[in-house]
């Protein structure tokens, strides 16, 4: 059975001690500090609720993306194996509030990957079944957990064209972690190809499709027409700008303050990745004085106050609020960070508009086939989304077709979810 490298486990060793001095942020200093805990943590439920006569999943994901990909498999899981025990853990803040409503008999950070801490969540939880969503594979915590009878499986695999993990010495350093993976479903034949270089055996990777699909449209259908937490006046005449990042937010200001000169009723929904205080303030530092009012935070917006700018100061409200509007526009194509989810404006049947870089997004190239999707280009970004703005805004059928198309294309992908987690049924 493999193990990890002694030159990997003294890295994780080094760095756990160092992230602690690096971190400045209020919210990653408290991660940082759950994940330390995790082991504890685990343990104290394990104590109390630990049903050894049952099986026990322990699924893991990241972040909110790689989340809503594990919970649609975790809950079809959970109705072929309605006995066995669930765990869930996350590392990314952002991911929290999914976390607490998921559905899982424990849910909270992942320990960090050094073998003690790893140790001591095995030996507390004592599942019989690991599955990690996407990429996220931790070396040490997938070969511990082989070695210990533990079956290891990774759902929804993805790995884009240019990701680190597929360059040296990363590469090396994680190879343990994905041969001691049992069963893999990926979401098409070039992850499967790529996670076959990344250690993966051929002979256990099957095509299943990708989960995300049927977590975004269950989450629409279950709200079906109740609307949107918040509302910004008549939804046709919003853009929502999700997961924004500073580069994005210069680009949307100044290009609100032109199509407010042709469409006055136009609103929009700013939703930044990061919500944190520095962020907020470079959105008032973007906006442009002229014929639009200064952005207005959610947590001070007044009783039926209707600001041409709302700016949602709170985390996990995403993937309701673009119910809010008629139009998406989905952040991180200005930076190098890739695009965020645009499944979830394209589940809601909204179309979608996005920066020039995309790091080779298949979700991205599936919206623009179906014609829902624009790309902006780096030349001239603020004309070419004044242009596409004020067309949707012009045409509101068209901008519906677009949103219908949009959602087509999801619905033609739906059941992956179902076929992941019959792989995970030995």
């Amino acid at each position: 059975m493999p193990n990890t490298s002694p030159l990997y486990r003294a890295l994780t060793h080094a760095a756990v001690p160092l992230a602690s001095l690096a971190l400045r942020d209020g919210r990653q200093r408290a991660a940082h500090a759950a994940r330390l805990a995790s082991p504890a943590s685990m343990e104290a439920w394990a104590i109390g609720h630990r049903d050894a006569s049952r099986p026990l999943a322990w699924f893991h994901a990241s972040s909110v993306g790689e989340g809503l990909q594990a919970r649609a498999v975790m809950h079809a899981y959970r109705r072929l194996q309605p006995a066995a025990q669930i765990i869930y853990t996350h590392y990314s803040p952002s991911a929290s509030t999914l976390a607490a409503s998921i559905g899982a008999d424990w849910a909270g950070y992942l320990p960090y990957d050094r073998p003690g801490d790893v140790a001591r969540a095995l030996r507390a939880v004592r599942p019989t079944l690991l599955v990690f969503s996407k990429l996220d594979l931790w070396p040490e915590l997938a070969t511990q957990a082989q070695q210990r009878g533990c079956r290891v499986a990774i759902v929804a695999g993805t790995v884009a064209p240019d990701s680190g993990r597929l360059r040296w010495p990363i590469r090396a350093l994680a190879a343990p972690g994905y041969r001691a993976v049992d069963v893999i479903g990926a979401i098409s034949s070039d992850d499967a190809e790529r996670l076959g270089r990344l250690g993966c055996a051929a002979d256990r990777i099957t095509i299943t499709g990708d989960p995300r699909f049927d977590s975004v449209l269950a989450v629409v259908d279950a709200v079906g027409a109740t609307p949107a937490p918040v509302q910004l006046g008549d939804p046709t005449r919003v853009l929502v700008a999700g997961s924004t990042w500073p580069a994005d937010e210069v680009v949307l200001m100044e290009a609100f303050g032109l199509v407010r000169q042709r469409h006055p009723d136009a609103h929009l929904m700013l939703v930044p990745h990061d919500p944190t205080l520095s962020h907020l303030l470079k959105i008032e530092a973007a906006f442009v004085p002229g014929a639009v009012r200064p952005p207005v935070p959610l947590s001070s917006r007044a009783e039926r106050d209707v600001p041409e700018i709302l700016v949602i100061d709170r985390v996990g409200m995403l993937a309701l609020l673009y119910a809010a509007g008629a139009m998406a526009y989905v952040g991180g194509g200005f930076g190098k960070a890739g695009i965020h989810s645009v499944l979830e404006p394209a589940a809601w049947a909204r179309p979608v508009i996005i920066g020039p870089h995309d790091r080779g997004s298949r979700d991205v190239a599936m919206l623009e086939r179906a014609g829902a999707l624009t790309r902006l280009s780096a030349g001239d970004p603020v004309s070419q989304l004044v242009e596409r703005w004020c067309q949707w805004l012009d045409d509101p059928a068209g901008c519906a077709a677009a949103g219908i198309a949009a959602r087509g294309a999801l619905e033609q992908d739906r059941g992956a979810a179902g076929r992941s987690a019959a792989l995970l049924i030995a």
